[in-house]
């Protein structure tokens, strides 16, 4: 039971991840149509840039100054290359975003070399958050930082018990993720700068009309965009590796959860998350193959079943290809999303 738990937290923490990537690139799509994908070398940059930051200031400094810096440099690309070609169409936005992954990619690759890097967590944010014990005697419960040995191995041998401990960087990373969605949602719905972004997607001309910068607006947008994906690139660092391929690893899964939750859905965006992150996570606590989920479903299988190979695989071995299973489905039957409203 208690690693059930963890499992589930593990999914939670992991899609509250692939949240605090999303959230940019939704915010990006749906003031400018755009689908980045360069967002998750920004994600990859945010760690870098913190990693380099570390070395002359403390880690919540770098916390604070790497996704501004980074969200500086894709303000810059956005009023420099990306402005330029917008009036061309989505076609030639996709293909410069596309060629700034790999300029991304080699600059990292020259400066800080291809190998990973050690990005170890400040040391508040070392060790665990909690230790959920189960024990024979006195069931499940827990307990803040990590358990004493001797709640862990009791002196009396009759008694079982099991110690299971959540990293702090998971726990710290959940936090950020929320308060980032509450911020968002504050942001956009109770303050003038959102009125004004709202009004930007939904009548620019006349937003324009009204004294507002329009391009400065979608600028600052894609900068704040980027600067998020910077900030999960920092957490990320910190609790995973930091190395060239991180950008690749979850790339994909990104555009994913975007296209699950809804193109252009911030809340949307939070569901697709925690529901891919949750996807990823649980089958790897049941102990079965398809062909056992088959038979509890009622269907006879047999070694003679046709494509019973298949059916011999186990949930963990078929956990990674289920999110893009859910996308084919989504974009089967329900073409917008969960929660998705747009229609380009």
């Amino acid at each position: 039971m208690d690693q059930i738990v963890i499992n589930v937290l593990n999914g939670l923490s992991s899609g509250l991840l692939l949240f605090m990537l999303s959230s940019g690139l939704t915010l990006i799509f749906s003031m400018m149509g755009v689908l980045n994908f360069a967002h998750a070398s920004f994600y990859m940059l945010g760690a870098y840039v913190a990693y380099a930051l570390v070395g002359i200031m403390n880690f919540w400094l770098a916390l604070l100054l790497a996704p501004l810096l980074v969200g500086v440099l894709g303000a810059a690309f956005e009023r420099l290359a990306l402005r330029r070609v917008h009036k061309f169409g989505h076609v030639p936005e996709l293909l410069i975003t596309f060629g700034l992954t790999y300029v991304i990619l080699e600059l990292v690759q020259l400066i800080w070399g291809r190998s990973s890097l050690t990005f170890s967590p400040p040391p508040a944010l070392q060790g665990s958050a909690f230790t959920i014990i189960q024990s024979s005697a006195d069931g499940l419960r827990l307990m803040l930082g990590a358990a004493p040995a001797e709640v862990c191995r009791p002196a009396d041998s009759a008694i079982q018990v099991v110690c299971s401990t959540f990293p702090a960087t998971r726990a710290f990373m959940m936090l950020v993720a929320l308060l980032m969605l509450l911020a968002l949602w504050l942001l956009l719905t109770r303050t003038r700068i959102g009125l004004v972004i709202q009004a930007a997607l939904t009548h620019p001309e006349m937003t324009e009309a009204l004294g507002h910068n329009v391009p400065r607006v979608l600028m600052l947008v894609f900068g704040s965009g980027c600067a998020l994906a910077a900030l999960a690139g920092v957490i990320g660092g910190v609790t995973f590796v930091t190395e060239p391929s991180m950008a690749v690893l979850v790339g994909p899964i990104i555009f994913v959860v975007v296209v699950v939750g809804g193109m252009g859905s911030l809340s949307g965006a939070f569901v697709g998350s925690i529901l891919i992150g949750l996807l990823q996570t649980l089958p790897l606590t049941v102990d079965g193959s398809l062909a056992t989920v088959a038979r509890s479903l009622g269907w006879m299988v047999t070694q003679d079943t046709p494509g019973y190979p298949v059916l011999k695989l186990t949930l963990a071995q078929v956990a990674p290809i289920l999110p893009y299973l859910l996308l084919v489905l989504i974009l089967i039957f329900r073409p917008k999303g969960l929660l998705g409203t747009r229609d380009d």
